[in-house]
């Protein structure tokens, strides 16, 4: 009797776990799209957020289509990629850098003492957001990553059309820890980037996340921000991913392009 009993016992847990487990599966399925569609719509987000441009009172989607002109750039080049070449992979809408990061058709490797954000392999192609006002360029977005202490971080940088000063910056995908890395996030600490100098006239790198605060007196201060309290490693990996986008194997071309573009004009 008790055998019987035990047996039981196994057969109705047996059931209730296949059960819950048909169930889960079926969720998963049936809310993948779901799940893709809003890690699309907080990606629009934070290039919003980052070009000073989200207002929770509207339709992100409408705010990026009434301000954002997006494109995919060759990094070596910093020429836009003509739209008769995009595909599923080269497209603004689905563009996923980590994918096309992974893709040897689209990535090369990254010699170590060129790596300094501590991204292993190097995209050929990123897409760049354009922010246009009244029929003007007022800023460029561009997608920045790279090592912190736990993680990789995932975020925008937003540069005013002068192309050497940031208006915004935000990360939207890292696992650093939360109160001291996770900082990151915090409203105050990206405010602070906004009006910093990111590069002098000739294109040269000047933006430093500094250990501690900025002294406001120090000549150096209109190009260096607040470090992380407590996060040093989390500091200079932000330090060395911001600095490696704007430099020659990152944006720094595209960049040069843009400027020389305007002065033309």
């Amino acid at each position: 009797m008790q055998n019987e009993t035990i047996g039981k016992t196994f057969a109705v847990a047996l059931g209730v776990c296949l059960v819950s487990s048909i169930f889960v599966s079926y969720a998963a399925v049936s809310l993948r799209d779901k799940q893709i569609e809003n890690k699309k719509l907080d990606k629009v987000k934070n290039i919003l957020i980052a070009g000073n441009l989200y207002d929770q009172s509207r339709s992100i989607q409408e705010i990026y289509n009434q301000y954002i002109k997006a494109e995919i750039i060759d990094l070596k080049t910093g020429d836009p990629l003509p739209q008769d070449q995009y595909n599923d992979d080269l497209n603004p809408d689905d563009f996923d850098i980590q994918a096309i990061a992974d893709n040897p058709d689209y990535s090369e490797p990254l010699p170590a003492e060129k790596d300094i954000a501590g991204i292993r392999r190097l995209p050929r192609y990123m897409a760049v957001y354009r922010v246009i006002e009244d029929g003007e360029l007022t800023r460029i977005i561009v997608p920045v990553f790279g090592k912190g202490l736990w993680s990789t971080l995932y975020g925008f940088l937003a540069i005013d059309k002068d192309f050497k000063t940031a208006s915004g910056l935000t990360f939207y995908q890292h696992g650093e820890t939360p109160g001291l890395g996770g900082e990151v996030d915090n409203p105050l600490w990206k405010a602070s980037w906004k009006g910093k100098q990111l590069l002098d006239d000739q294109g040269n790198v000047l933006i430093e996340v500094i250990k501690g605060k900025v002294v406001p007196s120090s000549p150096k201060a209109d190009h260096q921000v607040d470090g992380l309290s407590g996060a040093t490693l989390t500091t200079r990996g932000i330090n060395s991913l911001i600095r490696f986008w704007l430099g020659e194997n990152g944006y720094g071309p595209f960049l040069k392009k843009l400027k020389e573009g305007s002065n033309n004009e």
